[in-house]
């Protein structure tokens, strides 16, 4: 009975943790910049962990569509689709 209550719970958490499994893999190519855990160790680049959802994707949608200035973000925001920004943001909202 234990072993069935066990495997419930795992598989009733199971799409939260792929969730953020796929955010931490969408992630991963934002660590060189904004650490590994969204916490940047310079001045010159923004701190991710704990900034709310909406406004990540929002800043991400402002760096593709050219609204705002950037070395390289405008072109790495062209490369997710609006459902990995999601995601992307998702998982750095979560970071505290």
């Amino acid at each position: 009975m234990k072993a069935l209550v066990l495997a419930a719970t795992m598989l009733a958490a199971a799409p939260a943790f792929a969730e953020d499994n796929a955010g931490r893999n969408l992630a991963a190519g934002c660590a060189i910049c904004h650490g590994s855990e969204g916490r940047s160790v310079t001045k010159h680049v923004s701190t991710l962990a704990g900034q709310s959802k909406e406004h990540i994707v929002a800043q991400m949608h402002a760096f593709r569509e050219g609204k705002r200035p950037a070395t390289v973000m405008h072109q790495i925001a062209k490369g997710y689709t609006d459902a990995q920004i999601e995601t992307i943001a998702a998982w750095y909202a979560a970071r505290r």
